[in-house]
C-alpha cells in the first residue's frame, strides 16, 4: 500500500490581509492512524509521524513530480482565484450609492 498524499495551494490567513504563504504548492500526507488519547496526559496523538511534515513546491508541476517519482496516490486541489472588484475611493460619495 502506497502512501496517500495531498497537493494544495494555501488560502490567505484570515486574520491578516497579507497573502505571503499563498504562492507556494503544498505536499501534505494524508494520516494513516487514528488519533488516540494518551492515558497519562490526555493529549491526542498517534504514531505516525509523516503528517507532522510538509514540503513546498515552487509549482504544482514540480508538486506532481515528486509524487509521482516517490510512488505516493494523491490528489491535486485547484486554487480558488481572487475575483477583485475594482472600486474608487470617490464612489463612497456618489449620490447614487445605496446604503
Amino acid at each position: 500500500m502506497s502512501q496517500k498524499a495531498r497537493i494544495y495551494r494555501p488560502t490567505k490567513n484570515a486574520m491578516q490581509s497579507g497573502r505571503a504563504n499563498t504562492q507556494r504548492w503544498v505536499l501534505e500526507f494524508e494520516p494513516t492512524m487514528r488519533k488516540e488519547i494518551d492515558p497519562l496526559m490526555g493529549w491526542s496523538g498517534s504514531g505516525d509521524t509523516k503528517t507532522q511534515s510538509s514540503l513546498r513546491f515552487a509549482t504544482r508541476e514540480d508538486a506532481i513530480g515528486f509524487a509521482e517519482r516517490n510512488g505516493l496516490d494523491f490528489t491535486v486541489e485547484a486554487p480558488k482565484e481572487r475575483v477583485i472588484k475594482p472600486k474608487s475611493y470617490a464612489d463612497n460619495f456618489s449620490p447614487d450609492r445605496l446604503f
